[in-house]
């Protein structure tokens, strides 16, 4: 087993690793001066089990990063090719809402197929969905091992798992059974992307603590606005806990002036320091991912993972 990593997220990987007992493998990617990539593994692997590591955020350079990896240790002969994309980039695109648009998480799907991978490993698609798009093995991994510790170490008496729309509801809900506590949603009304119209609290916050659940922070929009309506509600404290820490925009900035007191996002996406302000906690997906990355290479049970 070799893991390698693209330029998108190295320390991750290097944590993997860490976790692994191992470190990781010689890849040489560099650019041409019009921007144009390349990739050469400096280390025989062939009959390896390889797993490359690359969450495919955009922009574009990403993504070809991950398939010229996936292409490369094909011809090199590694014996499994194993994408270990911690954020799924393109997954908000998994379904034509509008005539004449690219179903682009199906493309996504599509290209890291042909360019050679024989399973695919990541966590909190923003659409579960999206596995139905893969001809291959797929393990999807979920978050929320990384943030119940943490929320339980609070040892908050009174609080709520709130959902800041219809489409966490479902992960907030896995949140609320897990920590014994209520559950309530914000319904959102949108005028367009990146656009929140209007905002409704279905059900009750009231001089309780609550815990905003969500799979990605974009440009803060909905937190922001579901916070706001939250806190009017008469709540006493709020924390976000949210996956994949995006943070375009001026998503910092409207954290920072928000309602939230604490920001709970993991390691998935790489946090310059630019953007760890305060507010922002980052915690490890390491343990998760190579825990599952020991698994899939001794051909145990991933789903086990999460019963215990």
């Amino acid at each position: 087993m070799k893991i390698f990593s693209g330029r998108a997220n190295r320390p991750l990987a290097e944590e993997i690793a860490r976790y692994l007992k191992t470190t990781l493998g010689n890849a040489v990617i560099s650019q041409f001066s019009d921007g144009e990539i390349s990739v050469k593994y400096d280390e025989n692997i062939r009959g390896i089990d390889v797993f490359i590591v690359q969450p495919t955020i955009p922009p574009g350079d990403n993504i070809m990063e991950l398939l010229l990896m996936i292409d490369a240790a094909r011809r090199a002969s590694a014996k499994r090719i194993t994408a270990v994309i911690p954020y799924f980039g393109y997954a908000r695109q998994d379904r034509k809402d509008q005539p004449r648009v690219a179903l682009s998480a199906k493309l996504m799907a599509n290209l890291i197929s042909t360019a050679g991978a024989d399973r695919v490993l990541t966590m909190d698609l923003h659409s579960p969905s999206i596995q139905g798009f893969f001809d291959i093995p797929f393990d999807h991994l979920y978050g929320s091992p990384i943030f119940i510790d943490r929320i339980k170490k609070m040892k908050s008496e009174r609080f709520v798992v709130v959902a800041p729309d219809v489409g966490s509801l479902k992960r907030a809900r896995a949140y609320a059974n897990r920590l014994g506590a209520e559950l309530a949603l914000v319904d959102k009304k949108r005028s367009g992307p990146n656009n929140v119209e209007t905002v409704t609290l279905i059900g009750e916050v009231k001089n309780k603590d609550v815990f905003l659940v969500d799979d990605m922070i974009d440009t803060a929009g909905t937190l922001c606005r579901a916070a706001e309506l939250i806190h009017n509600s008469g709540s006493r404290n709020i924390i976000a806990t949210c996956t994949h820490a995006i943070l375009s925009g001026n998503a910092v900035s409207r954290l920072q002036e928000s309602y939230i007191s604490n920001v709970m996002v993991s390691d998935t996406l790489f946090v310059p320091d630019d953007k760890k302000v305060e507010k922002i906690e980052v915690l490890s997906s390491a343990f998760l991912f190579g825990e599952a990355i020991y698994r899939i290479h001794h051909e145990e049970s991933i789903s086990s993972l999460f019963d215990s």
